[in-house]
């Protein structure tokens, strides 16, 4: 049984919310204006409240005393959920199928399915930050690395596509007053989400985390950076090539959306933990169309290229397809794999209209 509903979470009369045994699977995002609460504090309040999961790296210890929370990474032990009645889920989704919140859903609802569960899902939904755009080629869970749809219109193609019967309602993000008086990215779905641009390179910038570059994890502008401490060797690389800068229409890490900054940053964590880095900033232009994707699998091609010491033995873990990293890898050219994306992408714009819950469509840029 599936439900889309237009009223807040809070005021639904399901007799499930009211006196059955709830879970509440969340993360700091999921704080509400109107009431000054997160969600768990005024599910808590009803007194049928038994248990809260919360995603790494998002709320730490215990939020509510006499209430157990369970820190989950990408499943939940389904042992946990044999005591409920009801699991209420709000997540901030980041639109891109690396996310671990879209791992975690699906896993979620392929366990629920094959184990024949009767737990009722109510998912209230988010607006996503990244909006409608749509960027790559379909993944081994079907969605592209740039998809284009709130979590709500995930869970709906997840569960429509399972085949799936436990009870599934979706809160709009119409109904909660959060999504219209907050900015999506106000307060970070998790720390290196941080702030408005990043919606705009993290299904590009976030290829790194399968190589020895680093995405400028432990600095304040994580996926809108760059470098490693060998790539200064790349210094001067535009006057050596005869060019006038890097954001030379010949320049290979130039793009016409944005503008390239030759930089350093030191890392307070992570890899090149302490260590100066040499790379680039990336500068979204207002109101300029960007195809992250495409441009971070040419920034991969040419470091690649120019520079020996680059490894990308974990790359694929986040691409999910051949022909991709073979135009990473020099195998292939640009001219074909760009073909390929098109089409690729035009496959999910025809699956994507029937999953869609709000009236606009996700599209694609020329």
């Amino acid at each position: 049984m599936f439900s889309f509903r237009t009223t807040p979470l809070l005021e639904q009369q399901d007799l499930v919310l009211r006196k059955g045994r709830l879970g509440v699977l969340c993360n700091q995002v999921a704080w509400h204006p109107d009431t000054g609460e997160y969600l768990f504090e005024s599910l808590a309040r009803r007194g049928n409240l038994v248990r809260i999961f919360t995603p790494e790296h998002s709320l730490y210890g215990p939020m509510v005393p006499g209430i157990e929370t369970r820190e989950v990474t990408t499943s939940l032990d389904m042992d946990d959920l044999k005591d409920l009645d009801a699991l209420v889920i709000e997540l901030q989704d980041v639109g891109s199928r690396y996310s671990n919140y879209t791992t975690l859903l699906y896993n979620l609802f392929k366990r629920l399915r094959s184990d024949g569960a009767d737990l009722s899902v109510f998912l209230v939904d988010r607006i996503n930050p990244c909006g409608r755009q749509i960027e790559g080629t379909l993944g081994i869970i079907g969605l592209p690395h740039r998809h284009g749809l709130t979590l709500g219109e995930t869970a709906n193609l997840f569960y429509s596509e399972m085949g799936a019967k436990f009870p599934l309602h979706i809160i709009s993000t119409s109904a909660e007053p959060v999504n219209r008086e907050l900015m999506a990215w106000t307060i970070p779905p998790f720390s290196d989400f941080s702030g408005l641009f990043t919606s705009h390179f993290y299904s590009g910038q976030c290829l790194w985390m399968g190589t020895n570059v680093s995405y400028g994890h432990g600095t304040n502008r994580p996926f809108e950076q760059f470098g490693a401490p060998w790539m200064e060797q790349l210094y001067g690389y535009p006057s050596r090539m005869g060019r006038g800068n890097w954001n030379d229409t010949e320049s290979p890490v130039a793009n016409p959306g944005l503008h390239v900054r030759w930089t350093r940053f030191v890392p307070s964590y992570g890899i090149y933990r302490d260590e100066t880095c040499f790379g680039f900033q990336l500068m979204f232009i207002p109101g300029a169309t960007y195809h992250a994707l495409n441009h971070a699998l040419q920034l991969l091609r040419f470091i690649h290229d120019t520079c020996p010491e680059f490894r990308d033995e974990g790359l694929n873990r986040y691409l999910e397809d051949a022909t991709l990293l073979g135009f990473v890898e020099g195998r292939l050219d640009w001219e074909g794999t760009r073909e390929y994306i098109k089409t690729e992408e035009q496959k999910w714009l025809r699956k994507s209209k029937k999953f869609t819950l709000y009236g606009d469509d996700p599209y694609r840029i020329k």
